[in-house]
């Protein structure tokens, strides 16, 4: 746009200026989808927009809770299909996985979930206890074309002892020798007495550290549902830590802050932006 400086008209001229193109100019990183919003029961056009906005920023989409079962079947399927158009893997949520396999049908969800066309299913023993083999549930899921990932953590048994820890440990890797391809890490929807998070919601780093260090940023993601909990993360581990839970409208904040473009992450030294060297010679 053209300015006046001196009385004189100037007139800027920019070549194609991208918005990809500044990022690495100012030292952003490129940095692998490291976030897998929910779907808490968005309608369908309000998931395909933010889809359109976010989901190059999106490792994976979990379709969250019992919503998408109860919903009409239409809309359902135009939300896989939103996600699968954007090349966004999508999850079911762990409650319905666990609720079938208490009700002795779990090769029917299996199916169904293959059926509207999920690409991964969230396993674990949230509220129950399971029957069933983790090689046998990872068999008859890859035989449907889904992968599996594992939820560590009760959702009712309180934040995590050092004892339970080393349990869980233990509990990913007989799923991830049985074919699992991730582990999360409980916190619900509050982040509070779950967990890697106390009552308050503070979280345990030296927990958090021992999955990370046991499994990798690649391998564990862990449910981070609100603000304080989201910058807590990447303040203690970095931007490769990868994050669950987090709310479709929130997404575009936690991958600024990732990138040390938050006001707030700026002043970390392992977030904030490391500007290309200048030859000044």
């Amino acid at each position: 746009m053209p300015t006046v400086l001196g009385g004189e008209l100037i007139r800027y001229s920019v070549d194609n200026m991208r918005t990809s193109e500044y990022l690495r100019k100012i030292g952003v990183p490129q940095i692998l989808p490291s976030t897998s919003p929910f779907d808490p029961g968005q309608d369908p056009a309000t998931l395909e927009s933010h889809l359109e906005q976010s989901s190059h920023l999106m490792s994976s989409l979990k379709i969250s809770m019992a919503c998408w079962i109860v919903a009409d079947e239409a809309a359902t399927r135009r939300k896989i299909a939103a996600a699968n158009k954007h090349c966004v893997p999508t999850v079911t949520g762990g409650g319905p996985f666990e609720i079938a396999a208490a009700q002795g049908q779990l090769p029917v969800y299996l199916d169904l979930c293959a059926d509207i066309g999920m690409s991964q299913i969230e396993c674990g023993e949230g509220f129950t206890d399971l029957r069933i083999e983790p090689k046998e549930i990872l068999r008859m899921a890859h035989e449907r074309g889904l992968k599996v990932q594992f939820e560590l953590g009760k959702k009712h048994g309180g934040a995590f002892t050092s004892d339970a820890v080393s349990k869980l440990i233990e509990q990913g890797q007989r799923w991830l020798e049985a074919g699992a391809t991730q582990l999360v890490i409980e916190a619900r929807e509050s982040a509070r007495s779950v967990g890697v998070f106390d009552e308050k919601g503070e979280l345990n780093f030296a927990f958090a550290e021992r999955f990370v260090d046991e499994f990798g940023h690649r391998t564990v993601t862990f449910e981070a549902p609100t603000k304080p909990n989201q910058f807590a993360l990447l303040d203690y581990f970095g931007p490769e830590v990868h994050l669950s839970n987090v709310r479709l409208e929130e997404v575009l904040r936690v991958e600024i802050y990732r990138r040390g473009l938050h006001s707030d992450a700026f002043s970390k030294p392992n977030l904030r932006p490391r500007p290309p060297h200048i030859n000044r010679s």
